[in-house]
């Protein structure tokens, strides 16, 4: 039987450690890799399986390594996102020096995109896109000592050439995969700065998002998931769901372990009110504290009330812009009288509502654009805000349109945490302003009297408030 040891690999650039989930920002508090998670409970029904974090327990390369001697796994599996390419490559080789005949397989986003600097040798073999059901062919070829090269959704080196086979088609029963193997990060304490109480977890109900947002990429099996399915067929990839009553299964499997807060990762957790009713009922049922991403046009007054009377206490609005002009351009398919309507009824059934802002996703945008949409997003009181820049990421139509215009500093996209740094330089609007009116609008929104009593209220023991206090600092100041 393989064994099979998923790594999230040490820092070795001495730079702050990439969070895995998202994929496109440093670490600011720690969040399970519910995608990964999902693959580790697939593989662990046929083989021996591990799970080694060396960020939240932390340990060197060479620690491990060293560890790693004695008994070395005979495939290990790295998440890989774009702000950890590097160094996933270099542990990579480092993995290699020492455990030549292991095999390393590179899941995520960005080994989807980078996948021929991702071959570093003919041991090494990038999952694009979806992963599970490649990465388990894969596994029966390699247990088997079977030929592999031909499994769609992979790519390889071999005799110096690259080689990339066709895709593989995208999951349709999502139902019948196992609940994500959270078991092997028990002995990590997460937690959500927006739920604040422990033990908390996150969950996935949905894959994809319809709408055509010129730069998003809402998550890092999303993201790797488009970079593959829009190379072959033009378009976003569908959606898909899991029924309400295995997503109902689980959180009651959940409330069975002990978890006292969820955070839903889905895209758009809102489709329709039946499928969210159905949701609402068994978080009611449990008792579960929890939140969600959705979209201001989903937000209807049944679903705000519902969303009021089941524990829900955060809904994250991806806004953007209060401009209409910058809201067209972008093609977020809502308007600012929507967003002021959900943010209203969310409100009326005092239910929390975090607004995401992006500076800089339009050649529209200007200092004064920027500073006239944090002030009405400061003017409507809501419980949090978000702000970050946009990035040109590869596979999205802003990457074109910032290619085609020369916005890139450099020419070309390098990965980049959104939360403080741009490579974008608008003719009007340069990086280093973006990244200026970034820092100075999160300090005085953060340190405002009226935020740090509005959050400090909510807290529910010592360690929670202390542990933000830590993720406030990270936010701000890295």
């Amino acid at each position: 039987m393989l064994k099979v040891t998923f790594l999230v690999p040490p820092v070795v650039d001495g730079t702050h450690p990439a969070e895995r989930s998202s994929g496109c920002t440093r670490v600011v508090y720690p969040t399970p890799n519910i995608y990964e998670l999902q693959v580790a409970a697939c593989v662990e029904t046929l083989y021996e399986t591990a799970y080694v974090d060396c960020i939240n327990n932390p340990q060197s390369i060479d620690a491990f390594l060293e560890g790693e001697r004695r008994a070395p796994a005979d495939v290990y599996m790295i998440w890989t996102v774009n702000l950890s390419v590097q160094n996933d490559i270099e542990i990579t080789r480092r993995l290699h020096a020492v455990l030549a005949d292991s095999w390393v397989l590179l899941l995520g986003p960005g080994a989807s995109y980078f996948h021929e600097r991702c071959h570093v040798d003919e041991r090494t073999i990038v999952v694009h896109g979806e992963p599970e059901m490649t990465v388990m062919d894969l596994l029966e070829k390699l247990d088997n000592q079977a030929d592999w090269s031909e499994i769609d959704g992979i790519s390889y080196l071999r005799d110096g050439h690259h080689h990339r086979n066709k895709m593989r088609a995208l999951m349709k029963d999502l139902d019948s995969l196992p609940f994500p193997a959270r078991h092997f990060v028990a002995n990590v304490t997460y937690r959500n700065p927006k739920l604040k109480c422990t033990p908390y977890t996150t969950m996935v109900t949905s894959r994809n998002c319809p709408f055509q947002c010129i730069y998003c990429v809402p998550s890092s099996l999303t993201f790797a998931r488009e970079i593959e399915y829009k190379e072959y067929n033009h378009r976003k990839p569908p959606i898909s769901y899991r029924s309400p009553e295995k997503v109902a299964e689980e959180v009651r499997a959940l409330h069975a372990e002990g978890y006292r807060a969820i955070g839903f990762m889905d895209d758009n957790f809102i489709w329709n009110e039946k499928r969210t009713a159905a949701i609402c009922d068994v978080m009611k049922e449990t008792g579960i504290v929890w939140g969600c991403q959705a979209r201001a046009n989903a937000i209807t007054e049944p679903i705000a009330k519902m969303l009021g009377e089941s524990g829900c206490l955060y809904v994250d609005l991806g806004v953007e812009s209060f401009n209409s002009d910058i809201l067209a351009y972008v093609h977020k398919g809502i308007t600012v009288e929507q967003i002021y309507s959900a943010i209203a009824l969310l409100q009326k059934y005092h239910v929390p509502v975090k607004l995401n802002l992006l500076i800089g996703t339009s050649p529209l945008e200007t200092k004064q654009t920027i500073k006239d949409t944090i002030r009405k997003a400061k003017k409507l009181r809501v419980d949090q805000l978000m702000i970050n820049i946009v990035s040109p990421f590869p596979g999205t139509q802003f990457y074109q349109l910032a290619i085609e215009n020369g916005w890139i500093k450099g020419g070309e996209y390098i990965p980049t945490d959104v939360q403080r740094e741009s490579i974008l330089n608008y003719p009007h609007l340069s990086s280093k302003e973006m990244e200026h009116l970034l820092f100075v609008s999160n300090l005085s929104y953060f340190l405002s009297p009226r935020f740090v009593w509005t959050q400090i209220r909510r807290f529910r023991s010592w360690s929670d408030f202390t542990h933000a206090l830590r993720t406030l600092k990270v936010k701000l100041f890295g």
